[in-house]
């Protein structure tokens, strides 16, 4: 992720509040190592690194020249290396995960989000790989989960959203999930990808998982991740689907697919699952609610 460590916020967010210090969610996400320098950032992958250097160097070389400023600009890069290795300028800004948001940021995001789903031309986009996590594999992975047996004694409301959401999956098909305009995704909805800075433009960083995606699948991904609701305060996702453009199929797309990400979250957030144990008591409650009223929209 090439952003900043922590930093003062920008003035107008505010940290989110955290009275009693929680763990927050953390999924692994790989083994690269980051180097933060002066003015530029190092990122070194692991040799199985299932091509993420190349899809890195290949979204920041489209959006330096299709949309500058939007993600960190791209240096030099020996994708065979040993190990492989990416540099870029380093963003001077703020993450917007565990802050507080306010309207003015909503529209900074929705600005960061339009640019990155819209500025590179579809020539360039066909030319891109999908990324490793798309509507396909998150089906295929939900399908898969829903197979498996809940551990015992869990909350009733969670008992509840997992066999509806279970349910609910039996009526999905992947074919009604890719019907829409192609767009560059980096396929992470985690929010500490999104930096603002001073100027209240927001800058988007990570793009190791990245490809041709659809904007359907990559704002579902932003809005189900936990790290909107687990330490952020005032992320109100149908205020920011409300200030982008999405055309009717992106909005039956979104409907489609927040329920089936919001159902994955719930599976790793369970008793032994990836995400239970980084998370604050009581996450996976306020998660299976989501997941129902999701299923009740």
């Amino acid at each position: 992720m090439a952003h900043d460590p922590p930093r003062p916020p920008t003035p107008g967010l505010t940290p989110a509040a955290a009275p009693t210090p929680e763990p927050t969610l953390a999924v692994p996400t790989g083994t690269h190592a980051v180097e933060f320098l002066p003015d530029r950032v190092v990122k070194r992958f692991p040799r199985d690194h299932r091509g993420e250097p190349a899809r890195e160097w290949t979204a920041l070389t489209l959006l330096d020249h299709h949309a500058p400023g939007l993600a960190p600009r791209p240096l030099h890069a020996d994708l065979d290396g040993d190990p492989p290795t990416i540099v870029m300028s380093r963003i001077d800004a703020t993450p917007l995960r565990g802050t507080t948001l306010a309207p003015a940021h909503l529209d900074a995001l929705a600005d960061a989000l339009t640019t990155l789903h819209t500025a590179i031309p579809s020539p360039s986009l066909d030319a891109i790989a999908p990324p490793p996590w798309n509507p396909e594999t998150a089906l295929a992975k939900a399908v898969a989960c829903a197979a498996e047996p809940p551990p015992p004694g869990l909350d009733a409301r969670v008992g509840r959203a997992l066999t509806s959401g279970a349910s609910w999956l039996e009526t999905q098909h992947a074919r009604h999930l890719h019907d829409m305009p192609a767009a560059l995704g980096i396929a992470d909805g985690n929010l500490a990808n999104y930096l603002i800075d001073t100027g209240n433009r927001v800058h988007i960083v990570d793009y190791e998982d990245s490809g041709r995606s659809t904007r359907a699948f990559e704002l579902a991904e932003l809005l189900e991740h936990p790290s909107t609701w687990v330490d952020t305060h005032a992320f109100d996702a149908d205020q920011l689907v409300e200030r982008l453009e999405l055309d009717p199929a992106e909005h039956e797309g979104l409907r489609r697919l927040r329920p089936l990400l919001a159902y994955l979250w719930t599976r790793m957030l369970l008793p032994g699952g990836l995400a239970h144990t980084r998370n604050p008591a009581g996450s996976l409650e306020r998660q299976a609610e989501r997941l129902l009223a999701l299923l009740d929209a």
